[in-house]
């Protein structure tokens, strides 16, 4: 499975992450994937808080709305394991996935400066998004 999700990484990334790390990753306590054929999100969740570590959507199946679909599973799943809130870190320059994120209610809370190194030695600022998740009523 991990090479799959590696394959899908190493389409939709500039520095993707191979299947030994996935594998490291998806051994690690609170870790869960919701995959798809052309997408994965891999999420953590420790105690009420959940972190997205990577969406990754193959470019031939972008705008299509699996992006959407994977956000809100795996919302859903965290969820259910005790979350009751995500954050995750953005590319400022990543105007698609900034987008997908605010339409899924993420606003930004904070910031991470030169956190992202580019291929031609540039450093890309990260966004740190959050959501709070609703609360049932009482």
């Amino acid at each position: 499975m991990t090479e799959a999700l590696a394959a899908i990484h190493a389409e939709a990334f500039e520095t993707p992450w191979d299947a030994a790390s996935l594998s490291a990753l998806l051994a690690s306590p609170g870790v869960f994937v919701v995959a798809d054929a052309d997408g994965f999100i891999l999420i953590r969740v420790v105690a009420d808080e959940a972190e997205i570590l990577t969406l990754a959507v193959r470019p031939s199946a972008r705008r299509g709305g699996l992006g959407a679909r994977l956000v809100e599973a795996a919302v859903v799943r965290a969820a259910a394991l005790g979350a009751d809130r995500m954050f995750l870190e953005v590319a400022e320059d990543n105007v698609a996935a900034r987008a997908l994120y605010a339409r899924a209610g993420f606003h930004e809370a904070g910031r991470r400066r030169g956190y992202y190194a580019r291929a031609n030695g540039r450093r890309e600022d990260a966004l740190v998004l959050a959501l709070n998740f609703p609360r049932p009523l009482p």
